[in-house]
């Protein structure tokens, strides 16, 4: 949250405005107020008429067995179950879901189908939107879960996708859920070396690759990247190839898409234990590796059906989209729209392309009902000064979300003067690790500006300040004090789980520790900062420093490197790499350029840096860890003394450099 949007509450002085309010009518026709008196009648309990969010959310955390029971009775999922047996290990991480019980996301992907609304819209920049309907959806999966079981695939394997969010990658991801095959994905603006510190740890059987993408206007060839692929992955047996940019044309022995899904066919669900292995995604690389965080079958698909139908009122006949690539978590989101009965938009294409108004003329022509987009591309609509009211019908839609960084207070007003002022606007706070959110909306409260509504029903959020205490209207660390069922079953490759550990349950164990600076209000409301740790989170998709790290790294010119993100007071965001050159070398107009290009190249083209800065020299902690965060926060405006303990750092005098800068920079900026 900016500043700005804050200083209510430090003067102590009235709430800020409502922006949106919910009517008794809308209220009553909701999932969660049907949910709230099913769960009262059931039980003997009292919500109130209408129901009170704050009761049902005390409920919920307080009571997690029979919250997660009864949801998972009211959605059908794993009707009754008995409360002694829904949560019979409470310890984190290894909490014991639902043990004994079978699911197969794939075949709860497909329980709400139906002939009257589509399964999918697939549309991109080329093409007019493809309208693919649930039968042959269903007819697809079942056709390509059939052929990985003829190639070989069993139960655990990992099938990846280097893939842009199209239909083909919605198809192999529940053809592999279906066989209990372990699915993982990203999208093709990665280079090689970011795929393969992805993809080689997992060591997959299966690669489906697409030739290229289509982004802002501009055809991109991937062919040479999928053969580099292909050849630092010996664990793949099969290349299934989709074309997108070159028809006709496949890598030597690959095995075509159109073969692959040719013979449609009902699905084969394999019954897979709760906590079976779903997906792998990942972390964002901070420190060495991105980590592969495993999420199971049965947590998935509770935690993502709760947050479709009870906090976002999302079911059949509504059209859910997200603009996402498939190396986003928010592309598994869109995915477990299907969960729901919703019908799920896929856009391959850049956010702004053609103009910067793009998403909203999407939503006008398909007639979206729940668009979600990151916080910059409001802010960006915001700053241009487009009213998509004026120029689209925007009837259908209802619900607006933003994610991925805090959305500032004049991006709030701007949505309900520019947009509609009849829409709920959602501000959400998750992440890949759970694979679902933390605090969000709910259709029975109002919007306020500059705020997210409430922590979301069984999830145990609180704001603690650093000897581990519990705060109010002032910032802390996000922390979940109870479990989730989507949590992370472990970290591939950390057999001792202590990397897993490591990650979440410090300094508190037992208690998940996430990285954000949140403050709950005296009334309920949240308020999102940014990361208090060193990710950089960018038009709302989290990268890893690691990535550019070892890019720069291989240039002889620079002996050491440092990269930032910060997030500004007025929704920017600023991604600097300061780097330390080799003795005798300049930072010359040449080599920025060689290092952006570079960059793009074995990266993405959202890692590469707004500025690159001649510093005379990095610090480090004394163990060598790099000076992020604290960095980090003296561009924000902490004050050095706060930001910066110098007693850990390596060289203490290196710092003054970057104090010097950082109030350089906030006197260009306030000047």
């Amino acid at each position: 949250m900016d500043r700005a949007g804050r200083e209510w509450h430090r003067a102590g002085v009235s709430a800020p405005e409502v922006l949106w309010q919910p009517t008794p009518e809308t209220i009553a026709g909701t999932r969660i107020a049907a949910f709230a008196a099913w769960v009262a009648e059931r039980r003997g309990l009292s919500f109130g008429d209408p129901p009170d969010h704050d009761a049902l959310w005390r409920w919920s955390v307080e009571h997690l067995d029979q919250f997660w029971g009864d949801f998972a009775t009211w959605s059908g999922v794993l009707p009754g179950v008995p409360d002694d047996e829904v949560l019979t290990d409470r310890r984190m991480p290894g909490a014991v879901w639902f043990p004994g019980r079978t699911v197969n996301y794939a075949e709860q992907a497909f329980r709400a189908a139906t002939d009257q609304h589509p399964a999918l819209v697939a549309v991109a920049e080329d093409t007019e939107p493809v309208e693919i309907s649930w039968a042959a959806l269903r007819g697809q999966v079942g056709a390509f879960a059939a052929t990985l079981r003829r190639l070989g695939v069993q139960r655990g394997d990992r099938v990846v996708g280097y893939l842009p969010n199209v239909p083909e990658a919605i198809v192999a991801f529940l053809g592999a859920a279906a066989v209990g095959a372990v699915w993982s994905s990203c999208a093709p603006d990665f280079g090689t070396r970011a795929v393969l510190d992805r993809f080689a740890q997992i060591e997959p059987t299966v690669l489906v690759a697409v030739d290229g993408y289509r982004f802002n206007g501009r055809d991109h060839d991937r062919r040479a990247v999928v053969a580099e692929l292909r050849a630092g992955l010996p664990t793949v047996r099969t290349t299934i190839a989709v074309p997108r940019i070159f028809p006709g044309e496949l890598p030597d022995g690959a095995l075509p898409w159109a073969e692959a899904v040719a013979d449609g066919q009902e699905p084969a669900f394999e019954p897979l234990p709760f906590d079976a292995p779903l997906w792998i995604v990942y972390s964002s690389g901070t420190t060495g590796l991105p980590k592969g965080i495993v999420h199971g079958h049965g947590g998935v698909v509770l935690e993502q059906r709760k947050w479709g139908e009870l906090h976002n009122d999302l079911g059949p006949g509504e059209r859910f989209y997200w603009y996402t690539s498939t190396a986003w978590m928010m592309w598994n989101v869109v995915a477990s729209s299907l969960l729901c009965g919703a019908t799920a938009i896929l856009h391959d294409g850049a956010p702004a392309y053609p103009a910067v108004d793009a998403q909203f003329a999407l939503a006008a022509r398909v007639g979206i009902t729940q668009l979600g987009t990151s916080a910059g591309y409001l802010t960006a609509g915001m700053k241009a000064g487009i009213r998509p009211r004026d120029s689209y019908d925007l009837s259908a839609l209802r619900l607006i979300g933003s994610t991925g960084s805090p959305l500032p207070t004049a991006a709030y007003h701007w949505v309900y003067e520019a947009v509609s002022d009849d829409v709920q606007l959602v501000s959400a706070s998750g992440g890949t690790d759970v694979a679902t959110g933390f605090i969000g909306s709910s259709p029975l409260l109002p919007v306020t500006a500059g705020e997210l509504q409430r922590p979301m029903l069984g999830v145990a959020a609180a704001s603690w300040n650093e000897d581990g205490e519990p705060v109010t209207g002032e910032l802390g660390e996000l922390v979940i004090t109870e479990p989730m069922p989507s949590m992370p079953l472990y970290f591939w490759n950390d057999p001792d789980g202590s990397r897993y550990r490591e990650a979440y349950f410090e300094p508190w164990p037992g208690v998940w520790r996430h990285g954000d600076w949140l403050e709950i209000t005296d009334r309920g409301t949240c308020l999102i900062t940014g990361r208090s740790d060193s990710t950089l989170n960018r038009g709302g998709v989290r990268m890893g420093t690691a990535d550019i790290y070892a890019v720069v790294e291989a240039f002889p010119e620079v002996a050491d490197c440092v990269v930032l993100g910060v997030e500004l007071p007025d929704g920017g965001y600023w991604m600097p790499l300061f780097v330390q050159l080799a003795p005798g070398e300049e930072l010359t107009g040449e080599l920025v350029g060689r290092l952006k290009a570079e960059i793009r190249a074995q990266a993405s083209p959202r890692h590469v840096p707004d500025e690159v800065i001649a510093v005379p020299g990095v610090p480090h902690t004394r163990t060598g860890k790099r000076l992020e965060v604290p960095l980090k926060r003296l561009f924000q405006g902490v004050d050095p003394a706060k930001a910066v303990n110098t007693g850990t750092v390596d060289d203490a005098s290196l710092v003054e450099h970057y104090v010097a800068l950082a109030q350089q920079r906030g006197s260009t900026r306030t000047g």
